[in-house]
């Protein structure tokens, strides 16, 4: 899952040196928290306008984690 996030978010930014993608343990309800960490200069364009491209994401990694029987949440930050 961390691959995928990284390989959505690198089509995005101008610096794809500084992706970082951490993965929290689950959570007691099986949730795994990703947190995405990305260039101060490159935050507008992972968030988008009014948050559609942050919401796109998080929705292509839901179903991506809903295929493997997992429930995950993305953080951006």
């Amino acid at each position: 899952m961390k691959e995928l996030l990284v390989s959505i978010v690198k089509g995005l930014v101008d610096d794809p040196s500084a992706i970082e993608v951490t993965a929290d343990e689950k959570n007691e309800e099986g949730v795994t928290v990703y947190h995405l960490h990305v260039a101060e200069s490159d935050m507008g364009r992972v968030i988008g306008r009014q948050g559609r491209i942050a919401k796109a994401i998080r929705t292509v990694m839901r179903a991506a984690a809903a295929r493997n029987d997992e429930k995950i949440q993305v953080e951006i930050e």
